[in-house]
Protein backbone atom coordinates (compact mmCIF):
# COMPACT_ATOMS: atom_id res chain seq x y z
CA UNK A 1 0.00 0.00 0.00
CA UNK A 2 2.92 2.57 0.95
CA UNK A 3 4.35 1.88 -2.77
CA UNK A 4 0.91 2.58 -4.05
CA UNK A 5 0.89 5.85 -2.46
CA UNK A 6 4.23 6.93 -3.54
CA UNK A 7 3.25 5.65 -6.82
CA UNK A 8 0.56 8.20 -6.85
CA UNK A 9 2.22 11.10 -5.35
CA UNK A 10 5.18 11.22 -8.16
CA UNK A 11 4.58 14.27 -9.67
CA UNK A 12 4.74 12.55 -13.50
CA UNK A 13 2.87 9.96 -13.01
CA UNK A 14 0.05 11.75 -11.24
CA UNK A 15 -0.04 14.38 -14.61
CA UNK A 16 0.01 11.19 -16.79
CA UNK A 17 -2.91 9.48 -15.10
CA UNK A 18 -4.93 12.81 -14.75
CA UNK A 19 -4.06 13.61 -18.65
CA UNK A 20 -4.99 10.00 -19.68
CA UNK A 21 -8.66 10.40 -17.72
CA UNK A 22 -9.25 13.71 -19.21
CA UNK A 23 -8.26 12.81 -22.75
CA UNK A 24 -10.49 9.72 -22.07
CA UNK A 25 -13.54 11.92 -21.34
CA UNK A 26 -12.77 14.43 -23.38
CA UNK A 27 -12.17 11.86 -26.80
CA UNK A 28 -15.87 10.17 -25.75
CA UNK A 29 -17.33 13.56 -25.43
CA UNK A 30 -16.25 15.08 -28.43
CA UNK A 31 -15.99 11.91 -30.65
CA UNK A 32 -18.38 12.59 -33.29
CA UNK A 33 -17.26 15.98 -33.72
CA UNK A 34 -13.43 14.81 -34.02
CA UNK A 35 -14.78 12.06 -36.62
CA UNK A 36 -15.91 14.72 -38.90
CA UNK A 37 -13.29 17.40 -38.43
CA UNK A 38 -10.31 14.90 -39.38
CA UNK A 39 -12.30 12.44 -41.55
CA UNK A 40 -14.23 15.32 -43.10
CA UNK A 41 -12.66 18.50 -42.80
CA UNK A 42 -9.23 17.94 -42.88
CA UNK A 43 -9.72 15.90 -46.17
CA UNK A 44 -11.22 19.13 -48.12
CA UNK A 45 -8.25 20.77 -49.49
CA UNK A 46 -8.85 23.76 -47.44
CA UNK A 47 -7.92 22.16 -44.78
CA UNK A 48 -5.82 19.79 -45.57
CA UNK A 49 -2.62 21.26 -44.21
CA UNK A 50 -4.52 20.84 -40.65
CA UNK A 51 -3.05 17.15 -40.58
CA UNK A 52 0.28 19.08 -39.67
CA UNK A 53 -0.91 21.31 -36.80
CA UNK A 54 -1.01 19.07 -33.82
CA UNK A 55 2.79 18.13 -35.03
CA UNK A 56 3.54 21.81 -34.93
CA UNK A 57 2.14 22.36 -31.73
CA UNK A 58 3.43 19.20 -30.14
CA UNK A 59 7.36 20.50 -31.28
CA UNK A 60 6.69 24.02 -29.74
CA UNK A 61 5.67 22.18 -26.90
CA UNK A 62 8.66 19.99 -26.49
CA UNK A 63 10.92 23.38 -27.13
CA UNK A 64 9.11 24.79 -24.36
CA UNK A 65 10.04 21.80 -22.02
CA UNK A 66 12.94 23.48 -20.21
CA UNK A 67 11.17 26.54 -19.28
CA UNK A 68 8.17 24.55 -17.96
CA UNK A 69 10.24 22.63 -15.60
CA UNK A 70 10.96 25.18 -13.72
CA UNK A 71 7.98 26.98 -13.42
CA UNK A 72 6.27 25.80 -10.66
CA UNK A 73 2.95 24.41 -10.74
CA UNK A 74 0.35 26.23 -8.84
CA UNK A 75 -3.59 25.01 -8.70
CA UNK A 76 -6.21 27.80 -9.72
CA UNK A 77 -10.01 27.66 -9.38
CA UNK A 78 -9.93 30.57 -12.24
CA UNK A 79 -9.24 27.64 -14.72
CA UNK A 80 -12.98 26.74 -13.72
CA UNK A 81 -14.10 30.27 -15.97
CA UNK A 82 -12.76 28.52 -19.26
CA UNK A 83 -14.12 24.99 -18.38
CA UNK A 84 -17.26 26.32 -17.82
CA UNK A 85 -17.18 28.36 -21.12
CA UNK A 86 -16.47 25.05 -23.02
CA UNK A 87 -18.70 23.12 -21.79
CA UNK A 88 -21.48 25.97 -22.43
CA UNK A 89 -19.90 26.33 -25.77
CA UNK A 90 -20.49 22.18 -26.35
CA UNK A 91 -23.74 22.30 -25.69
CA UNK A 92 -24.63 25.71 -28.19
CA UNK A 93 -22.77 23.79 -30.69
CA UNK A 94 -24.23 20.42 -30.15
CA UNK A 95 -28.06 21.73 -29.65
CA UNK A 96 -27.15 24.57 -32.69
CA UNK A 97 -25.81 22.04 -34.83
CA UNK A 98 -22.43 24.01 -35.29
CA UNK A 99 -19.41 22.28 -35.65
CA UNK A 100 -17.06 25.56 -34.90
CA UNK A 101 -18.84 26.38 -31.27
CA UNK A 102 -17.83 22.64 -30.86
CA UNK A 103 -14.19 22.96 -32.14
CA UNK A 104 -13.88 26.16 -29.57
CA UNK A 105 -15.24 24.01 -26.82
CA UNK A 106 -12.67 21.80 -26.74
CA UNK A 107 -10.03 24.73 -26.84
CA UNK A 108 -11.57 26.57 -23.79
CA UNK A 109 -12.14 22.72 -22.02
CA UNK A 110 -8.43 22.22 -22.58
CA UNK A 111 -7.26 25.66 -21.63
CA UNK A 112 -9.15 25.15 -18.30
CA UNK A 113 -8.03 22.08 -17.08
CA UNK A 114 -4.38 23.22 -17.59
CA UNK A 115 -4.88 26.54 -15.90
CA UNK A 116 -6.65 24.44 -13.54
CA UNK A 117 -3.93 22.22 -12.31
CA UNK A 118 -0.42 24.20 -13.35
CA UNK A 119 -1.78 27.71 -13.01
CA UNK A 120 -1.27 30.97 -14.94
CA UNK A 121 1.98 30.82 -15.37
CA UNK A 122 2.48 28.04 -17.45
CA UNK A 123 -0.31 28.72 -19.66
CA UNK A 124 1.54 32.09 -20.20
CA UNK A 125 4.80 30.14 -21.10
CA UNK A 126 2.73 28.00 -23.88
CA UNK A 127 0.63 30.77 -25.10
CA UNK A 128 1.47 30.43 -28.70
CA UNK A 129 1.05 26.87 -29.68
CA UNK A 130 -1.60 27.09 -27.30
CA UNK A 131 -3.17 29.30 -29.80
CA UNK A 132 -1.86 27.71 -32.97
CA UNK A 133 -4.29 24.81 -32.00
CA UNK A 134 -6.92 26.89 -32.99
CA UNK A 135 -5.93 27.16 -36.72
CA UNK A 136 -6.61 23.47 -37.01
CA UNK A 137 -10.34 24.34 -36.99
CA UNK A 138 -12.39 24.97 -39.67
CA UNK A 139 -14.55 28.09 -39.95
CA UNK A 140 -18.27 27.39 -40.30
CA UNK A 141 -19.19 26.88 -43.89
CA UNK A 142 -20.99 30.17 -44.46
CA UNK A 143 -18.21 31.87 -43.25
CA UNK A 144 -15.58 30.40 -44.67
CA UNK A 145 -17.40 30.44 -48.04
CA UNK A 146 -17.27 34.24 -48.33
CA UNK A 147 -14.03 34.89 -47.16
CA UNK A 148 -12.77 32.64 -49.47
CA UNK A 149 -15.27 33.09 -52.65
CA UNK A 150 -14.56 37.36 -52.33
CA UNK A 151 -10.60 36.75 -52.69
CA UNK A 152 -11.30 34.21 -55.41
CA UNK A 153 -13.25 36.77 -57.32
CA UNK A 154 -10.12 39.11 -56.98
CA UNK A 155 -7.63 36.98 -57.37
CA UNK A 156 -10.00 35.81 -61.02
CA UNK A 157 -9.87 39.34 -61.69
CA UNK A 158 -6.07 39.90 -61.47
CA UNK A 159 -5.48 36.83 -63.46
CA UNK A 160 -7.82 38.44 -66.29
CA UNK A 161 -6.09 41.47 -66.04
CA UNK A 162 -2.82 40.11 -66.83
CA UNK A 163 -3.95 37.30 -69.06
CA UNK A 164 -5.03 40.80 -71.39
CA UNK A 165 -1.78 42.39 -70.95
CA UNK A 166 0.00 39.36 -72.26
CA UNK A 167 -2.48 39.37 -75.29
CA UNK A 168 -5.09 37.48 -75.13
CA UNK A 169 -8.53 37.61 -74.77
CA UNK A 170 -10.32 36.53 -71.51
CA UNK A 171 -13.82 37.01 -70.19
CA UNK A 172 -14.91 36.40 -67.01
CA UNK A 173 -17.94 35.12 -65.04
CA UNK A 174 -17.39 34.77 -61.37
CA UNK A 175 -14.85 32.28 -60.67
CA UNK A 176 -15.00 31.03 -64.69
CA UNK A 177 -12.55 33.25 -66.66
CA UNK A 178 -13.67 32.09 -70.15
CA UNK A 179 -10.55 31.87 -72.52
CA UNK A 180 -12.56 31.24 -75.91
CA UNK A 181 -10.65 27.75 -76.56
CA UNK A 182 -11.42 26.37 -73.07
CA UNK A 183 -12.82 27.74 -69.69
CA UNK A 184 -10.88 27.90 -66.16
CA UNK A 185 -12.40 27.27 -63.39
CA UNK A 186 -10.76 28.76 -59.98
CA UNK A 187 -12.25 27.01 -57.45
CA UNK A 188 -11.37 23.89 -59.03
CA UNK A 189 -8.92 23.75 -61.73
CA UNK A 190 -7.02 26.85 -60.09
CA UNK A 191 -7.29 26.49 -56.24
CA UNK A 192 -4.36 28.14 -55.51
CA UNK A 193 -6.17 30.39 -52.61
CA UNK A 194 -6.90 26.71 -50.95
CA UNK A 195 -3.05 27.81 -50.04
CA UNK A 196 -4.50 30.76 -48.34
CA UNK A 197 -4.74 29.66 -45.07
CA UNK A 198 -1.61 27.44 -44.61
CA UNK A 199 0.12 30.11 -45.46
CA UNK A 200 -1.28 32.33 -43.10
CA UNK A 201 -0.34 29.86 -40.52
CA UNK A 202 3.02 29.50 -42.16
CA UNK A 203 3.28 33.27 -41.90
CA UNK A 204 2.61 33.27 -38.20
CA UNK A 205 5.02 30.69 -37.34
CA UNK A 206 7.73 32.30 -39.24
CA UNK A 207 6.80 35.48 -37.30
CA UNK A 208 7.05 33.78 -34.32
CA UNK A 209 10.66 32.65 -34.80
CA UNK A 210 11.75 36.42 -36.11
CA UNK A 211 12.74 37.94 -32.74
CA UNK A 212 11.82 41.55 -34.11
CA UNK A 213 9.06 44.62 -32.97
CA UNK A 214 5.91 43.49 -32.72
CA UNK A 215 4.59 45.77 -35.98
CA UNK A 216 7.30 43.76 -37.92
CA UNK A 217 5.65 40.59 -37.08
CA UNK A 218 2.14 41.80 -37.72
CA UNK A 219 3.19 43.46 -41.10
CA UNK A 220 5.17 39.88 -42.18
CA UNK A 221 1.89 37.86 -41.05
CA UNK A 222 -0.67 40.15 -42.77
CA UNK A 223 0.99 40.28 -45.84
CA UNK A 224 0.49 36.76 -46.57
CA UNK A 225 -3.32 37.53 -47.93
CA UNK A 226 -2.15 40.15 -50.76
CA UNK A 227 1.04 37.87 -51.58
CA UNK A 228 -1.55 34.70 -51.86
CA UNK A 229 -3.56 36.71 -54.31
CA UNK A 230 -1.06 38.11 -56.46
CA UNK A 231 0.85 34.88 -56.73
CA UNK A 232 -2.62 33.03 -57.54
CA UNK A 233 -3.31 35.38 -60.05
CA UNK A 234 0.18 34.99 -61.71
CA UNK A 235 -0.60 31.21 -61.74
CA UNK A 236 -3.91 31.97 -63.02
CA UNK A 237 -2.66 33.81 -65.88
CA UNK A 238 0.27 31.45 -66.55
CA UNK A 239 -2.31 28.45 -66.74
CA UNK A 240 -3.86 30.39 -69.32
CA UNK A 241 -0.90 30.98 -71.59
CA UNK A 242 0.63 27.30 -71.26
CA UNK A 243 -2.71 26.55 -72.31
CA UNK A 244 -2.79 28.28 -75.32
CA UNK A 245 0.47 26.51 -76.42
CA UNK A 246 0.30 23.09 -75.27
CA UNK A 247 -3.53 22.35 -75.32
CA UNK A 248 -6.22 22.38 -72.42
CA UNK A 249 -4.92 19.02 -70.93
CA UNK A 250 -1.68 21.02 -69.54
CA UNK A 251 -4.20 22.73 -66.93
CA UNK A 252 -4.88 19.21 -65.38
CA UNK A 253 -1.48 17.78 -65.96
CA UNK A 254 2.00 18.27 -64.21
CA UNK A 255 1.56 21.58 -64.78
CA UNK A 256 -1.47 21.99 -62.39
CA UNK A 257 -0.07 20.26 -59.25
CA UNK A 258 4.20 21.90 -59.49
CA UNK A 259 2.15 25.41 -59.43
CA UNK A 260 0.10 24.38 -56.69
CA UNK A 261 3.48 23.39 -54.71
CA UNK A 262 5.16 26.64 -56.46
CA UNK A 263 2.85 28.74 -55.02
CA UNK A 264 4.23 27.52 -51.53
CA UNK A 265 8.22 27.74 -52.78
CA UNK A 266 7.88 31.30 -53.87
CA UNK A 267 5.72 32.50 -50.74
CA UNK A 268 8.46 31.06 -48.84
CA UNK A 269 10.75 33.28 -50.51
CA UNK A 270 8.88 36.30 -50.56
CA UNK A 271 8.49 35.79 -46.77
CA UNK A 272 12.30 35.47 -46.05
CA UNK A 273 13.17 38.18 -48.55
CA UNK A 274 10.47 40.52 -46.69
CA UNK A 275 12.04 39.80 -43.48
CA UNK A 276 15.82 40.77 -44.88
CA UNK A 277 13.80 44.54 -45.89
CA UNK A 278 12.45 44.86 -42.50
CA UNK A 279 15.73 44.15 -40.42
CA UNK A 280 17.21 47.04 -42.38
CA UNK A 281 14.09 49.09 -41.26
CA UNK A 282 14.63 50.62 -37.99
CA UNK A 283 16.69 47.33 -36.51
CA UNK A 284 16.52 46.63 -32.92
CA UNK A 285 19.87 45.43 -30.88
CA UNK A 286 18.11 42.17 -29.90
CA UNK A 287 16.54 41.08 -33.42
CA UNK A 288 17.16 37.71 -35.04
CA UNK A 289 15.28 35.49 -36.74
CA UNK A 290 14.93 31.76 -35.75
CA UNK A 291 16.13 32.68 -32.31
CA UNK A 292 14.97 29.17 -30.50
CA UNK A 293 12.96 30.90 -27.35
CA UNK A 294 12.42 27.69 -24.92
CA UNK A 295 16.17 27.43 -24.46
CA UNK A 296 16.99 28.51 -20.78
CA UNK A 297 19.05 30.86 -21.88
CA UNK A 298 16.37 32.68 -23.76
CA UNK A 299 13.79 32.52 -21.17
CA UNK A 300 14.71 35.94 -19.59
CA UNK A 301 12.86 36.24 -16.18
CA UNK A 302 11.46 32.56 -15.43
CA UNK A 303 10.19 31.91 -11.97
CA UNK A 304 12.56 29.03 -11.25
CA UNK A 305 11.72 26.98 -7.50
CA UNK A 306 14.54 27.90 -4.88
CA UNK A 307 16.88 25.00 -3.97
CA UNK A 308 14.64 22.89 -1.20
CA UNK A 309 11.64 24.58 -1.38
CA UNK A 310 8.95 21.97 -1.25
CA UNK A 311 6.34 21.07 -4.38
CA UNK A 312 3.02 21.35 -3.65
CA UNK A 313 1.01 17.31 -2.86
CA UNK A 314 0.48 16.17 -6.22
CA UNK A 315 -2.23 13.81 -5.17
CA UNK A 316 -4.32 12.25 -8.08
CA UNK A 317 -7.13 13.38 -5.92
CA UNK A 318 -7.42 16.46 -5.08
CA UNK A 319 -10.90 18.90 -5.01
CA UNK A 320 -9.83 20.81 -8.79
CA UNK A 321 -9.90 17.47 -10.38
CA UNK A 322 -13.22 16.08 -8.51
CA UNK A 323 -14.79 19.31 -9.86
CA UNK A 324 -13.37 18.64 -13.21
CA UNK A 325 -13.81 15.32 -13.81
CA UNK A 326 -17.64 15.64 -12.18
CA UNK A 327 -18.47 18.72 -14.99
CA UNK A 328 -16.80 16.43 -18.43
CA UNK A 329 -18.67 12.91 -17.07
CA UNK A 330 -22.29 14.85 -16.56
CA UNK A 331 -21.36 16.45 -20.18
CA UNK A 332 -20.47 12.80 -21.54
CA UNK A 333 -23.41 11.32 -20.04
CA UNK A 334 -26.44 14.24 -20.48
CA UNK A 335 -24.91 14.19 -24.59
CA UNK A 336 -25.39 10.04 -24.80
CA UNK A 337 -28.18 9.81 -23.53
CA UNK A 338 -30.76 12.52 -23.82
CA UNK A 339 -32.21 12.69 -27.41
CA UNK A 340 -31.98 16.28 -28.28
CA UNK A 341 -33.31 16.22 -31.79
CA UNK A 342 -36.05 13.94 -32.74
CA UNK A 343 -36.03 13.43 -36.97
CA UNK A 344 -39.39 15.15 -37.84
CA UNK A 345 -40.57 13.86 -41.58
CA UNK A 346 -42.70 16.46 -44.02
CA UNK A 347 -46.25 16.32 -43.71
CA UNK A 348 -46.18 15.09 -46.99
CA UNK A 349 -43.42 13.81 -49.41
CA UNK A 350 -42.36 16.15 -51.90
CA UNK A 351 -42.42 14.57 -55.17
CA UNK A 352 -46.03 14.81 -54.46
CA UNK A 353 -46.16 18.60 -54.92
CA UNK A 354 -48.57 19.80 -57.10
CA UNK A 355 -47.14 21.13 -60.89
CA UNK A 356 -50.18 23.38 -61.19
CA UNK A 357 -50.61 26.39 -58.66
CA UNK A 358 -53.70 28.96 -59.76
CA UNK A 359 -52.31 29.75 -63.56
CA UNK A 360 -49.17 28.19 -63.04
CA UNK A 361 -47.90 24.89 -64.79
CA UNK A 362 -44.79 23.45 -63.52
CA UNK A 363 -42.38 21.07 -64.50
CA UNK A 364 -40.55 18.91 -62.28
CA UNK A 365 -36.33 19.08 -62.26
CA UNK A 366 -35.07 15.89 -60.28
CA UNK A 367 -31.14 16.92 -58.66
CA UNK A 368 -27.88 14.32 -59.41
CA UNK A 369 -27.48 12.38 -56.13
CA UNK A 370 -23.92 13.56 -56.01
CA UNK A 371 -25.73 17.30 -54.95
CA UNK A 372 -28.56 15.33 -52.65
CA UNK A 373 -25.52 13.75 -50.78
CA UNK A 374 -23.39 17.03 -50.62
CA UNK A 375 -26.79 18.71 -49.39
CA UNK A 376 -27.78 16.37 -46.69
CA UNK A 377 -31.11 16.31 -47.90
CA UNK A 378 -34.21 14.38 -45.78
CA UNK A 379 -36.21 15.67 -49.13
CA UNK A 380 -36.71 18.43 -52.11
CA UNK A 381 -38.31 19.62 -54.53
CA UNK A 382 -37.62 21.33 -58.06
CA UNK A 383 -39.92 22.54 -60.26
CA UNK A 384 -40.15 25.26 -63.12
CA UNK A 385 -43.57 26.70 -63.29
CA UNK A 386 -45.11 29.07 -66.80
CA UNK A 387 -47.71 31.33 -66.18
CA UNK A 388 -49.99 31.49 -69.44
CA UNK A 389 -47.65 34.53 -70.87
CA UNK A 390 -45.04 31.54 -70.99
CA UNK A 391 -42.72 33.69 -68.22
CA UNK A 392 -40.56 31.15 -65.82
CA UNK A 393 -40.47 31.34 -62.48
CA UNK A 394 -37.79 28.85 -60.58
CA UNK A 395 -39.04 26.90 -57.00
CA UNK A 396 -36.82 25.28 -55.15
CA UNK A 397 -37.54 23.62 -51.38
CA UNK A 398 -34.47 21.59 -49.16
CA UNK A 399 -36.09 20.18 -46.12
CA UNK A 400 -34.42 18.74 -43.42
CA UNK A 401 -35.99 16.08 -40.50
CA UNK A 402 -33.16 17.14 -38.52
CA UNK A 403 -30.14 19.54 -38.29
CA UNK A 404 -27.08 17.70 -36.80
CA UNK A 405 -23.18 18.05 -36.89
CA UNK A 406 -22.25 19.32 -40.40
CA UNK A 407 -25.99 18.73 -41.70
CA UNK A 408 -27.42 22.05 -42.24
CA UNK A 409 -29.20 24.19 -44.52
CA UNK A 410 -27.10 25.83 -46.81
CA UNK A 411 -27.91 29.54 -47.65
CA UNK A 412 -28.24 30.79 -51.29
CA UNK A 413 -25.90 33.47 -50.29
CA UNK A 414 -22.62 31.50 -49.90
CA UNK A 415 -23.10 29.65 -53.26
CA UNK A 416 -25.01 31.91 -56.55
CA UNK A 417 -21.97 34.48 -56.30
CA UNK A 418 -19.78 31.70 -57.18
CA UNK A 419 -21.49 30.84 -60.14
CA UNK A 420 -21.03 34.69 -61.39
CA UNK A 421 -24.01 35.82 -60.38
CA UNK A 422 -23.96 39.45 -58.63
CA UNK A 423 -25.91 40.12 -55.76
CA UNK A 424 -26.76 44.27 -56.80
CA UNK A 425 -29.80 44.48 -54.37
CA UNK A 426 -30.16 42.80 -51.47
CA UNK A 427 -32.67 43.49 -48.66
CA UNK A 428 -36.20 42.20 -47.29
CA UNK A 429 -39.46 42.58 -48.31
CA UNK A 430 -43.06 41.76 -46.84
CA UNK A 431 -45.01 39.31 -48.66
CA UNK A 432 -49.11 39.25 -48.33
CA UNK A 433 -49.98 35.32 -48.40
CA UNK A 434 -53.77 34.59 -50.61
CA UNK A 435 -56.22 33.92 -48.52
CA UNK A 436 -54.50 35.09 -45.32
CA UNK A 437 -55.03 38.48 -43.65
CA UNK A 438 -51.13 38.03 -42.48
CA UNK A 439 -47.68 38.28 -44.56
CA UNK A 440 -44.04 36.96 -44.23
CA UNK A 441 -40.95 38.52 -44.24
CA UNK A 442 -38.21 37.36 -46.63
CA UNK A 443 -35.10 38.11 -48.59
CA UNK A 444 -34.93 39.76 -51.86
CA UNK A 445 -31.95 40.75 -54.18
CA UNK A 446 -31.48 41.32 -57.33
CA UNK A 447 -28.76 39.16 -58.97
CA UNK A 448 -26.88 39.62 -62.28
CA UNK A 449 -24.42 38.08 -64.71
CA UNK A 450 -23.48 39.14 -68.11
CA UNK A 451 -26.03 41.88 -68.53
CA UNK A 452 -28.43 39.27 -67.45
CA UNK A 453 -30.85 40.57 -64.49
CA UNK A 454 -32.96 37.61 -62.54
CA UNK A 455 -35.03 38.45 -59.06
CA UNK A 456 -34.56 35.84 -56.09
CA UNK A 457 -36.93 35.49 -52.85
CA UNK A 458 -35.60 32.94 -49.94
CA UNK A 459 -36.46 32.29 -46.72
CA UNK A 460 -35.84 29.57 -43.70
CA UNK A 461 -39.54 27.91 -42.66
CA UNK A 462 -38.40 26.15 -39.35
CA UNK A 463 -40.72 25.18 -37.15
CA UNK A 464 -43.60 27.56 -37.62
CA UNK A 465 -41.32 30.43 -38.01
CA UNK A 466 -40.28 32.32 -40.82
CA UNK A 467 -36.23 32.96 -40.75
CA UNK A 468 -34.19 34.92 -42.79
CA UNK A 469 -30.50 34.83 -41.88
CA UNK A 470 -27.55 32.38 -40.66
CA UNK A 471 -27.38 33.35 -36.92
CA UNK A 472 -31.40 33.33 -36.74
CA UNK A 473 -31.39 29.72 -37.79
CA UNK A 474 -28.36 28.45 -35.07
CA UNK A 475 -29.86 30.66 -32.32
CA UNK A 476 -33.53 29.03 -33.02
CA UNK A 477 -32.42 25.65 -33.86
CA UNK A 478 -30.34 25.26 -30.73
CA UNK A 479 -33.60 27.03 -28.35
CA UNK A 480 -35.68 24.23 -30.10
CA UNK A 481 -33.55 21.38 -29.97
CA UNK A 482 -33.50 22.60 -26.00
CA UNK A 483 -36.96 22.78 -25.73
CA UNK A 484 -38.85 21.34 -27.86
CA UNK A 485 -36.12 18.06 -29.37
CA UNK A 486 -36.97 19.38 -33.02
CA UNK A 487 -34.36 20.95 -35.48
CA UNK A 488 -36.23 20.56 -38.41
CA UNK A 489 -36.57 23.02 -41.13
CA UNK A 490 -36.25 24.40 -44.80
CA UNK A 491 -34.69 26.97 -47.22
CA UNK A 492 -37.59 27.91 -50.14
CA UNK A 493 -35.51 29.98 -53.17
CA UNK A 494 -37.83 31.30 -55.70
CA UNK A 495 -35.93 32.78 -59.10
CA UNK A 496 -37.65 34.50 -61.65
CA UNK A 497 -35.91 36.60 -64.59
CA UNK A 498 -36.26 40.18 -65.77
CA UNK A 499 -37.01 39.49 -69.25
CA UNK A 500 -35.54 41.76 -72.10
CA UNK A 501 -38.30 43.41 -73.11
CA UNK A 502 -39.95 44.44 -69.11
CA UNK A 503 -38.96 46.14 -66.21
CA UNK A 504 -37.75 44.82 -62.81
CA UNK A 505 -40.74 46.01 -61.46
CA UNK A 506 -42.77 43.59 -63.93
CA UNK A 507 -40.79 41.01 -63.01
CA UNK A 508 -40.97 41.89 -59.23
CA UNK A 509 -44.96 41.44 -59.45
CA UNK A 510 -44.72 38.44 -60.60
CA UNK A 511 -42.36 36.71 -58.17
CA UNK A 512 -44.60 38.27 -55.52
CA UNK A 513 -47.52 37.18 -57.09
CA UNK A 514 -46.33 33.65 -57.33
CA UNK A 515 -44.86 33.43 -53.72
CA UNK A 516 -48.24 34.82 -52.35
CA UNK A 517 -49.77 31.84 -54.11
CA UNK A 518 -47.22 28.91 -53.16
CA UNK A 519 -47.00 29.70 -49.94
CA UNK A 520 -50.28 28.26 -49.08
CA UNK A 521 -49.22 25.03 -50.98
CA UNK A 522 -46.25 24.95 -49.49
CA UNK A 523 -47.83 25.20 -45.81
CA UNK A 524 -49.34 22.03 -46.21
CA UNK A 525 -46.05 20.16 -46.60
CA UNK A 526 -43.78 21.39 -43.50
CA UNK A 527 -44.55 20.11 -40.18
CA UNK A 528 -46.00 22.96 -38.06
Amino acid sequence: MTDIFKFLKDIKTVNWLKGLLYGILITITYYSALKIMILFDWAREDYSHCYLIPFVVLYLLWEKREVLSVIPSKASWVGMLPLILGLSLFWVGELGGELFSIYISMWFVLIGLIWLHHGWKKIKAVAFPLVLILTMFPFPYFINNKILLNLKLVSSQLGVMLLRLFGMSAYREGNVIDLGFMQLQVVDACSGLRYLFPLLIMGILIAYFYRAALWKRLVLVLSTIPLTIVINSLRIALTGIICSYLGTAAAEGFFHGFSGWMIFVVSFAMMIAEIWVLRRIAPGASESFFALSGSLTQRGNVPVTPSGEARPANLLITPQFIVATLFLVLTLGISHTVNFREKIPSSRPFTQFPLSVGDWEGTRQIMEQKFITELDLSDYTMIDYKNGEGKHVDFYVAYYESQRKGESIHSPETCLPGSGWVFRQAGRVQVGIAGQSGSIRVNRAIMEKSGVQQISYFWFPARGRILTNAWEMKFFTFWDSLTRQRTDGALVRIITPVYGNEEVKDAEARIEGFTEEIVPVLDGFLPK
